[in-house]
């Protein structure tokens, strides 16, 4: 494991500050600029080419159908073969596919189908992505210096998320969202270029495997082994589902007959925004013991969106609670991490993380889809009364777990373990949980 020297800066004195983590911050950065954009960029490009909201919601499933169909299989190939490689092989399928993307809309040429084939590509390219770059930045860091890190990180992904959708909300105000397009296609490709710098020689090589059937069959092991893992897993995979069917698909709705139009619904947004932030520089001093028992009393608040749009409360009101919810997500998320980078054998983070990340993401096109159907059938007030206690019921059960409740911060610095002893060192693989 690298070890990282100390930073001068009182705020940050207990950051790595090795050459990877660097590498990897500063890529997860550029790249959130640019993807935060391009969502808000392809939406308008789907309207100007004169589709209405139906042919929006197709060109955002395609991304997510990708997503959920390869993230297994992109986990099992980021623990088989050098992560960093991985990376930089999805980043450059992002950038030719936002770039093709970005060339049609300026020409005038792009029609659904092609927005719906270069958005598909991209959520593949993601699939790929996430597991290998999850990995990698719980490989980059040590044991005493993990909890801070990865809050330092979420708190830097968080920054660049909001100051990405506020530079392209701009930027289409001022130019054809073609151009938004380009500038995601060009921060992917400088992404890609810093991921190919990064230093993997302090990581073993994998010993051969029994196929990729074999890896996604171990990794499923590594899950159900874990009473803790599993259980949270299952747990998000309703709360996700949940909070995306209130926020995507309610919140706007409230905001527009009950507060005002969209305007108060972005402020709440923003809340949540600012509250993320927080909750990242809280994480970066506070190291809870008992991990998941912080993290998921922490969950609970995650319905409390959902209560304050089912009285509704008024835009202070909702602000407030969307800010405390960034906070207690943030408090969940850097444990969440922590415990993971505890617990899973290094040369198995990326499958873990395939399934911790298919779980969270199965559910939400069934759940956001389901939204107004349920609407209908039982009240808008009465789905996000619903929705609140589905998150506060999940969450409850989970508690009951016993290693939920004991899982217990442990001191030193995790080992790198070496699958064979006798293998030679051969191509090595490194580490983020950076989108990008």
């Amino acid at each position: 494991m690298t070890s990282a020297a100390s930073s001068p800066s009182p705020a940050l004195r207990s950051l790595p500050a090795g050459r990877n983590f660097g590498l990897l911050t500063a890529a997860a950065i550029i790249t959130s600029l640019g993807t935060n954009g391009a969502l808000i960029a392809a939406a308008f490009a789907v309207l100007e080419s004169g589709g209405d909201g139906g042919d929006v919601g197709l060109v955002a499933a395609a991304r997510t159908a990708p997503l959920v169909l390869f993230l297994l299989i992109g986990g099992a190939v980021a623990d088989r073969l050098p992560r960093h490689r991985v990376m930089v092989a999805a980043n450059t399928l992002n950038c030719l596919s936002q770039a093709a993307f970005a060339w049609l809309v300026l020409t005038g040429g792009a029609e659904l189908w092609h927005m719906m084939l270069l958005t598909a590509l991209c959520g593949t390219g993601q699939a790929f992505f996430g597991p290998a770059a999850e990995g990698m930045l719980m490989s980059s860091v040590s044991g005493e210096q993990a909890a801070r890190a990865f809050a330092f990180f979420r708190m830097s992904m968080h920054g660049a998320a909001i100051g990405g959708a506020a530079l392209g909300g701009a930027m289409i105000a001022a130019m054809d969202p073609g151009w938004v397009l380009a500038v995601d296609a060009a921060a992917f490709a400088v992404a890609g270029v810093l991921r190919a710098f990064l230093d993997v020689s302090h990581i073993p090589a994998r010993a051969p495997g029994g196929g990729l059937l074999a890896d996604l069959r171990d990794g499923w092991q590594e899950v159900v082994g874990r009473p803790w893992l599993w259980a949270v897993v299952l747990q998000f995979s309703v709360v996700v589902a949940v909070v995306g069917a209130a926020e995507a698909v309610y919140g706007p709705l409230v905001a527009r007959d009950e507060l005002g139009g969209a305007r108060p619904w972005g402020f709440a947004l923003a809340a949540f925004g600012v509250g993320t932030l927080g909750g990242a520089l809280l994480m970066m001093r506070w190291k809870p013991r008992r991990l998941l028992l912080a993290g998921t009393l922490c969950v609970f608040p995650l319905a409390l969106p959902s209560a304050g749009l089912a009285i509704p409360l008024p835009v202070a009101g909702l602000c407030a609670v969307m800010f405390v919810t960034g906070v207690s997500i943030e408090v969940f998320g850097v444990s969440w991490m922590t415990a993971l980078h505890q617990e899973i054998p290094e040369e198995k983070l990326s499958r873990v993380a395939a399934y911790d990340w298919f779980g969270s993401v199965a559910m939400v096109p069934l759940a956001t889809a389901a939204a107004g159907p349920v609407e209908t059938l039982v009240g808008r007030s009465e789905a996000l009364w619903g929705c609140a206690a589905l998150i506060v019921l999940v969450t409850a059960g989970v508690l009951f777990v016993p290693d939920v409740r004991n899982l217990t911060r442990r001191s030193g610095v995790k080992q790198i373990s070496v699958p064979e002893p006798s293998r030679e060192s051969a191509d090595a693989e490194g580490a983020v949980r950076g989108l990008g």
